[in-house]
C-alpha cells in the first residue's frame, strides 16, 4: 500500500514542474516593481489579516517540522503528539507575549526591535550573526531534505540525482527571496498552507474512515503495530535511551515554546502588519492554521503506524521522516484510481511547496538581517534603492553556502540541525527579547551577553548529544563522542542565556542601569502601546514605507 506506481511518479513530477512555474511567475508579478525598500521588507503593510496570518503558519511550519514531527509521532506516539502540541502552544505565546511589541520596536529586521532602546552597531551586528547562526542549519535540512524527498517520490537512488536537486531547488529559493521580497514569498507561504491544510485534511479524514471514526481505535491499532505496544500511548518511549528521559523530556518541550516562534524568519513577519490590531488578527488566524495542522499530522502520522506498521517506516526511513507521506499513501488503500492519484499527488506537491516557501522565507530573513543591519549601519548609509539591491544580493550570498553545506550533510541525519536552530532561538534569541523589551535594567553589555552566551552555549554543547554520535541514527553513527546526557541543550544552554544577560547587566555599572531604566521610560510606551515617540537621530530610518 506504499509503494508508488508510475502514474503517481509521473503526476507528481508534472505537479512539481507546474509549481515550479507557478510559484516563480507570482514572484515576479508581486514582486517590488522597483527598489523600493519598504515594499521590499515588509510589502507596505498591504497584507490582509488572513494572508499575512497564513504566511506566519507558512513560515513557521517548515519542512522539518513535517517531516521530523511527523517521524516522532509515528515511532513514539504520545512523546510525538506532545511535541506538536508544544509547537502551537510556542506560537501562541509569541501571540500573546512578543507580537505586538516586536511590531511596535521592530521596522525591518529582528536587530531594529532589539536596538530600539540600545542603538549602536554592535547590538545589530551580533543579532545578523546569532540570526545566520539560528537559520543556517534549518535551510540546510530544508534543502537536504529536497533531495531525499524527490528521490523518494520518484524513484531514483543516485546521488548525483540528489545532489542536482539540491543545487535546482536552492537555485529557486535564491530567485524567490530576491526577486519576490516579503510580498512574493509571502504568497508563497500562503499558497503552501492551504495546499498542506487542504490535501491533509482530506489524508486524515480517510484515515479516520478507515477506523471507523474512532479515534480511540486508531490509537489502539497504532500501538498495536508500533513495536512498543502500551508504552507508545505513555510519554517517555522517544527518550527511553537515555540516562534521564523525563528531565531530557522537559527540556526538548521548553527548548520548542521557547525557541520555535523567536526564530527570526518568523518574528519578520510581525512587522508587514499595518497596526496592533492587524497583527493581533493575523497571529489569531497563524494561530488557528497551526492548530488545525496539529490535529491533521497528528493523525495521518498515527496512522501511518496504524496501517503501515513500525517495520514498514523504519525500513523506508529509520527515523521516520517518510510517515506522513506514507500514511498518506497507505490511506488511499491498495489500488489508486484516477481522482485517488490526483489527490495524492497534491499531498506530494504540498510537501514540496512546504520546502520550497520553507527556504525562501529564511534566506530572505537573513538577507534582510544583512542588508539592513550590517551594511546600512555603516556610517556611511546606502540609499534606499541601494540598500534594496544589497538585500538581493545577500540573498545570494546566504544562499549559494548553504546549498553548497546541504550537499555534504544530505546522507546524513539531519535532526542534530533542526534541534540547533530550536536551541538557538530558545537560549539566546528569546532571552534577548524578553530582556530588550521588558527588562528595565538590561543594558547593552547585558544584551550582547544573552546574545553571545547563550549561542555559544548551544555550540558547545550540541556536538555532545547523541543526536551527533553514539546511536545508530546519530548524525555519525560510528562515532561515539557524546558527552553531554540530552537530545537538546535547553536543559542548560536556555539558563545560561538568561544568566549571561543578568550577569552581563549586573557588571554595566549603576550608571549605565540608571540610564537604560530611564531609557526604558522613554520608551515604554512604544513598546508596548505603539504610541509613536521621536527616533533619537542615530536610529532613524533613511526612507519610512510605513508605521512602526
Amino acid at each position: 500500500m506504499t509503494e508508488f506506481d508510475g502514474s503517481a511518479q509521473s503526476w507528481s513530477l508534472v505537479a512539481f514542474c507546474a509549481v515550479v512555474t507557478v510559484t516563480l511567475l507570482l514572484c515576479v508579478m508581486t514582486g517590488p516593481d522597483r527598489d523600493d525598500l519598504a515594499e521590499f521588507y515588509t510589502g507596505y503593510r498591504t497584507m490582509s489579516p488572513l494572508r499575512n496570518g497564513l504566511a506566519i503558519a507558512g513560515d513557521y511550519i517548515s519542512a522539518a517540522t513535517v517531516l521530523t514531527i511527523g517521524g516522532v509521532i509515528a515511532l513514539c506516539g504520545y512523546d510525538g503528539v506532545v511535541l506538536v502540541l508544544s509547537m502551537t502552544l510556542s506560537l501562541m505565546l509569541l501571540m500573546f507575549l512578543l507580537a505586538e511589541p516586536l511590531r511596535n520596536t521592530g521596522r525591518f529586521t529582528l536587530g531594529d526591535a532589539l536596538s530600539r532602546r540600545m542603538p549602536g552597531r554592535s547590538v545589530r551586528i551580533t543579532t545578523c550573526a546569532v540570526t545566520l547562526i539560528a537559520l543556517l542549519p534549518m535551510m540546510l535540512v530544508q534543502l537536504a531534505s529536497t533531495g531525499q524527498l524527490l528521490a523518494y517520490i520518484l524513484g531514483f537512488t543516485g546521488s548525483t540525482m540528489k545532489t542536482g536537486c539540491v543545487v535546482g531547488v536552492g537555485a529557486l529559493m535564491i530567485a524567490y527571496a530576491a526577486i519576490g521580497g516579503m510580498k512574493g514569498t509571502a504568497l508563497i507561504q500562503l499558497l503552501k498552507m492551504v495546499m498542506l491544510l487542504g490535501s491533509g485534511a482530506v489524508v486524515a479524514v480517510l484515515v479516520l474512515r478507515a477506523f471507523d471514526w474512532d479515534p480511540g481505535a486508531l490509537f489502539t491499532a497504532a500501538a498495536e503495530h508500533s513495536g512498543a505496544g502500551q508504552a507508545y500511548l505513555r510519554p517517555g518511549l522517544q527518550f527511553a535511551a537515555g540516562e534521564h528521559p523525563r528531565l531530557d523530556m522537559i527540556s526538548t518541550q521548553l527548548t520548542i515554546v521557547l525557541g520555535a516562534a523567536c526564530l527570526p524568519h518568523v518574528t519578520m513577519r510581525m512587522y508587514t502588519a499595518g497596526s496592533a490590531r492587524q497583527v493581533r488578527r493575523s497571529m489569531s488566524w497563524a494561530v488557528t492554521a497551526v492548530a488545525v495542522f496539529a490535529v491533521v499530522i497528528t493523525v495521518v502520522a498515527v496512522g501511518a503506524t496504524a496501517l503501515v506498521g513500525r517495520e514498514g517506516l523504519a525500513a523506508a526511513d529509520p527515523r521516520g521522516n517518510t510517515a506522513y507521506l506514507l500514511g498518506s499513501r497507505a490511506a488511499f488503500g491498495a489500488h489508486l484510481s484516477r481522482p485517488e492519484t490526483l489527490l495524492f499527488t497534491s499531498v506530494t506537491t504540498a510537501l514540496f511547496l512546504t520546502l520550497l516557501a520553507s527556504v525562501a522565507g529564511m534566506i530572505l530573513a537573513c538577507a534582510n538581517s544583512l542588508a539592513h543591519d550590517v551594511f546600512a549601519t555603516r556610517s556611511k548609509p546606502p540609499g534606499p534603492q541601494r540598500e534594496t539591491m544589497l538585500a538581493r544580493v545577500c540573498a545570494l550570498v546566504v544562499g549559494v553556502p548553504a546549498i553548497l553545506l546541504a550537499t555534504l550533510v544530505q546522507d546524513r541525519s539531519l535532526q542534530p540541525l533542526a534541534t540547533a536552530s530550536f536551541c538557538v532561538g530558545a537560549s539566546a534569541l528569546a532571552p534577548a527579547l524578553v530582556y530588550a523589551l521588558f527588562w528595565r535594567r538590561c543594558t547593552r553589555a547585558g544584551l550582547l551577553c544573552t546574545l553571545i552566551g547563550g549561542t555559544l552555549a548551544v555550540l558547545v554543547l550540541m556536538p555532545g548529544t547523541s543526536l551527533v554520535s553514539g546511536s545508530p541514527t546519530a548524525a555519525f553513527p560510528g562515532l561515539d563522542f557524546h558527552w553531554f546526557p540530552f537530545t537538546t541543550t535547553g536543559v542548560a544552554s536556555i539558563p545560561a542565556g538568561f544568566l549571561c544577560g543578568w550577569v552581563g547587566t549586573m557588571l554595566s555599572g549603576r550608571s549605565r542601569k540608571d540610564r537604560q531604566r530611564r531609557l526604558y521610560d522613554r520608551v515604554e510606551p512604544r513598546i508596548l502601546a505603539g504610541t509613536a515617540l521621536p527616533r533619537s537621530r542615530a536610529d532613524a530610518p533613511p526612507v519610512t514605507g510605513g508605521g512602526g
